[in-house]
């Protein structure tokens, strides 16, 4: 589905019925990032997941977003989707404007869950989060969608059509805005948080090393860490099966639910 917001073309999906639940993807991601997390809160929440602007079919920022900017752009979507109270589960630079979010509209806020959330500024360039955010996503779905061929084939067949200097240097904006978000510290806001937040991070995690977690741990004053051993960036797609039992634990803790859902 299609909605118009600040001019930008929002492409969402809703399923579901309940709370209200928001999942916003990471950087070079789209809705398909997330699925694995709508299907498993669909049968107990009412659950929103959009392509932000710029990614998926969303259509570009006509300026030089912040992630700022996007929280506003999010906020006008649960605006015009009539959300007043909702649960925010934000992987990566999606957990970033989940913390533009939490800090600056704490009442509309029930709980946030922070997946490898960026938000702190780190001492790496943009060419190695470039390289992270886009590259390794492209990658994760280049393996998964074909999953039938034999895995030497299939990574030299990604290689050879992602590896280009014209994939590296394309969308200009986006590249743009990439400079920008990339060198934001959202530090001083975190203590601006007062929604209980779960942060799930993996420990082997290298574009948002474990010890942003116990950062934002320290500065969110209702908050808990928990590590998935031996997992990456995507650690919730690495070990799904505990990180689903983790996040209903945080999100159901006085519900049963169906078994396998």
């Amino acid at each position: 589905m299609i909605v118009n917001i600040e001019e930008i073309q929002l492409n969402y999906i809703c399923e579901g019925q309940g709370k209200d639940v928001l999942i916003l993807h990471g950087w070079g991601a789209n809705i398909n990032t997330v699925i694995p997390i709508v299907n498993l809160l669909k049968h107990h929440f009412k659950v929103y997941a959009l392509d932000l602007p710029g990614f998926g079919k969303s259509t570009e920022p006509k300026e030089v977003f912040g992630s700022d900017d996007y929280a506003r752009v999010v906020k006008k979507f649960m605006d015009k989707m009539n959300i007043e109270k909702v649960i925010l589960i934000g992987h990566s630079f999606g957990g970033k404007v989940s913390i533009w979010l939490g800090s600056k509209y704490p009442e509309m806020v029930d709980k946030i869950v922070l997946i490898d959330s960026a938000g702190l500024k780190s001492k790496r360039g943009l060419k190695y989060y470039t390289k992270v955010y886009s590259f390794k996503t492209l990658k994760f779905f280049y393996k998964t969608i074909f999953f039938w061929m034999d895995h030497d084939k299939k990574m030299e067949k990604f290689y050879k059509k992602f590896g280009s200097t014209d994939y590296k240097d394309a969308n200009g904006i986006m590249k743009k805005i990439l400079v920008k978000v990339v060198n934001e510290d959202l530090k001083p806001i975190l203590k601006n948080i007062k929604s209980p937040t779960l942060l799930i991070w993996g420990d082997k995690d290298t574009a948002t090393p474990l010890y942003m977690g116990k950062t934002m741990e320290k500065e969110i004053s209702d908050s808990g860490l928990v590590v998935l051993e031996g997992t990456g960036h995507y650690s919730y797609l690495d070990d799904f099966n505990k990180f689903s039992i983790i996040l209903k634990a945080f999100l159901l803790p006085n519900n049963s639910y169906n078994e396998g859902q």
